[in-house]
């Protein structure tokens, strides 16, 4: 592994972590740990920002009465939070790893005092080598000033700990020269910010607690942290070793890099 690569943030999203029947994945979460522990023993820190906790609370209440959209992710959130921290808890204690909960707000990413003292709980965290599991505050999140999903979170935390890569874990292989479906499209391994590949980006429809961030959004990240200098992927969680290969890298999902 490369020596200079010291922390990585790993973005897994709510498609990864679910099934079709939009149920939480034990397997998939087991695979994401153990990676994390693999990283943990060449002194490689990972923080983890998590999706899922929308659909582990839709799972646990079923359909509710509330009418108003964003009343309905909140209450999602704040039973289904829990959830996935008792979970990957379990998972990284198997591991003799130590986990911790984050969750964050726009606001926190303020300069100023809010800034300074989400960078110090990181840097504590990551000081005692415990792994630092972000998610949107939904349950107190304000509609108008949410992020735009997990994708840009993960961007602003790679930037703020100042981490070596981003990877983003998505449903598909990475970004296609063509829609994925297609015999003849083809995945674009490296990709560099002044590349005009927006236009091969297709529109998917996604339904309630499946997650806010589609293929363009995580392209506009991806193009964007790679122009801070961090070399950020997209690529398939539910791939074996998906992680560990990429920072051993290995020929997976599309590396974005500055031109």
């Amino acid at each position: 592994m490369d020596d200079n690569i010291k922390r990585v943030v790993v973005k897994v999203g709510t498609n990864v972590l679910t099934n079709k029947d939009n149920r939480i994945l034990g397997p998939v979460l087991r695979e994401l740990v153990r990676q994390i522990a693999v990283l943990y023993e060449e002194d490689i820190m990972v923080i983890l920002v998590s999706s899922g906790s929308a659909m582990a609370g839709m799972e646990i209440l079923g359909k509710t009465d509330i009418k108003d959209k964003s009343i309905r992710r909140q209450i999602y959130s704040a039973v289904g939070q829990p959830r996935m921290m008792r979970h990957y808890y379990s998972l990284f204690h198997d591991y003799g790893m130590r986990c911790a909960q984050v969750l964050a707000t726009k606001r926190d990413f303020d300069i100023g005092k809010h800034r300074e003292n989400m960078i110090n709980c990181y840097e504590g965290l990551l000081s005692e080598g415990v792994i630092p599991i972000a998610n949107e505050d939904d349950a107190v999140s304000l509609t108008m000033s949410m992020f735009s999903d997990n994708d840009e979170l993960a961007s602003l935390i790679a930037e703020l700990v100042d981490a070596d890569r981003l990877i983003i874990l998505s449903d598909t292989d990475g970004l296609y020269d063509g829609h994925p479906d297609d015999d003849d499209s083809k995945i674009l391994n490296t990709v560099k910010t002044d590349q005009n590949v927006e236009k091969y980006v297709q529109a998917s429809d996604k339904k309630e607690g499946e997650g806010r961030g589609g293929m363009a959004s995580k392209l506009k990240i991806a193009k964007g942290t790679a122009n801070k200098n961090i070399p950020t992927y997209i690529a398939n969680g539910k791939r074996e070793n998906v992680i560990v290969d990429i920072i051993n890298d290995k020929e997976v999902g599309t590396k974005f890099i500055s031109a």
